[in-house]
């Protein structure tokens, strides 16, 4: 193994890289608070995750129900989270509990009065288990709301080590590499070098996201996050341009521009480790548990190497989603206290696909050599490491299908030939969602 490849061993596990953001985090025990009697009581928990990590999660709710007596019913929203809870919000029925995957929602549900605060065990459990980043994350105007489950390190990609080692080619360092290099010989190969999610929009704001972070600096990202600079800055038709490079070759991409778009994650995932119809995917650490499910064996014909560099560092992205509560139902309180614990956490963990933010899951969750590397790549970043830009801005411009970042970025996968629109089609977007 390369030192810019990251071999995994011990089966699927992801680095607690959210729990090493922060130096000097004393681990406690962490535990679970206790569930106390909520027998005949009945939850419901909505959040995106399908397949394997809806499976890991429910086995995750699996264990609050034990210890209580509860009952917790778990709904998938789709994609499109804003979307389904939106109807619910406004009939007066929704969920007990709710996982947000950006917290540019939990500020217009808060602002809303849609939220119900943190109270009791579930905001000491936070207090407890958390540092102040993922705190501040998950509160508004200082009132805590949310808890950071299940957090996600979307600067990653994976590839088929037999199509590498079979067109002789290794884990690029840089973009120019990947592109230059590792693609075209793949190609030339005859193997497709890359799978894309194009149908499923936030994976394109991820890709857009790790070579604007790379190419145009931290300090830029944030005040493009903020719209403290218009979306129509050289700086994003640079990162633009610089996306063209792979979403303009036809050949590049399995089953070249339609198939591009047409895909959906975790398909993408399926054409790289069950089909064989490409070498590559870029996706966040949660690859792991679809790549298993698509029957690779993940550190073995499932490896992965660092989002490579498009400027003077590589980009460091992450993600996450925060659980909320909704209702002040009896057991809600109670249920997010235990999603905040070590216990559950650590379960999860155990479960692959997994990464947490929890500054009291152990590092023993993640005992193999990819988790070292995953998360020594957050602690290198230091400062430099940056929270999803698209799950930062109002939902209506960066998560929310048919419409904004997703709707743009999908426009200009079907046809990157003119940058400068796509930029100005980013820029009213922006402006119409303020």
């Amino acid at each position: 193994m390369t030192e810019h490849a990251w071999r995994l061993r011990g089966g699927v596990a992801v680095a607690a890289a959210g729990a090493l953001l922060a130096a000097g985090c004393a681990p406690g025990d962490g535990g679970a608070p206790g569930g106390g009697d909520l027998q005949g009581v009945q939850l419901k928990v909505a959040a995106k995750w399908t397949g394997v990590e809806q499976d890991n999660f429910v086995e995750v709710l699996r264990g609050f129900e034990e210890q209580t007596g509860a009952t917790v019913e778990y709904e998938p929203t789709g994609e499109d989270t804003g979307a389904y809870l939106g109807p619910k919000i406004e009939a007066g029925e929704p969920p007990d509990v709710a996982l947000l995957p950006q917290p540019g929602l939990l500020e217009e549900y808060a602002a809303q009065d849609a939220l119900v605060p943190l109270s009791g065990d579930a905001a000491a459990a936070l207090e407890e288990n958390y540092t102040d980043y993922w705190r501040d994350l998950g509160s508004v105007e200082g009132e805590p709301y949310g808890i950071l489950l299940k957090a996600a390190h979307k600067s990653i990609v994976w590839y088929r080590p037999e199509a590498f080692d079979a067109a002789g080619v290794q884990p690029p360092q840089t973009w120019d590499d990947m592109v230059g290099t590792t693609a075209s010989t793949l190609s030339d190969a005859g193997e497709t070098p890359f799978a894309m999610c194009g149908a499923s929009g936030w994976t394109l704001t991820d890709w857009f996201e790790n070579v604007y972070l790379s190419q145009a600096g931290p300090e830029k990202y944030d005040r493009l996050t903020a719209h403290e600079i218009p979306w129509t800055d050289e700086s994003v038709v640079e990162a633009l341009e610089t996306l063209a490079q792979v979403w303009g070759e036809e050949d590049y991409m399995a089953g070249g521009t339609d198939g591009a778009v047409q895909t959906d994650f975790p398909t993408c995932v399926t054409q790289v480790y069950g089909q064989q119809d490409a070498a590559m995917v870029y996706e966040a650490d949660f690859v792991a548990a679809s790549a298993a499910e698509a029957g690779a064996t993940v550190g073995e014909t499932a490896q992965a190497f660092p989002f490579p560099a498009v400027g003077d560092a590589a980009p460091v992205v992450v993600g996450g989603d925060i659980a909320v509560a909704m209702s002040e139902n009896e057991g809600t309180q109670e249920l997010l206290a235990y999603l905040a614990s070590a216990e559950a956490q650590s379960t999860w963990a155990g479960l692959g696909g997994y990464l947490s933010a929890n500054s009291q899951v152990e590092p023993e969750a993640y005992a193999d050599d990819f988790t070292r590397q995953l998360s020594q790549t957050v602690l290198d970043a230091g400062e430099d490491v940056r929270y999803d830009m698209s799950d930062q801005v109002p939902s209506r411009f960066g998560a929310t299908e048919g419409r904004g970042m997703w709707a743009v970025l999908q426009d200009f996968l079907r046809d990157p030939g003119d940058p400068e629109a796509a930029a100005q089609d980013l820029e009213d977007a922006a402006q119409e969602a303020s």
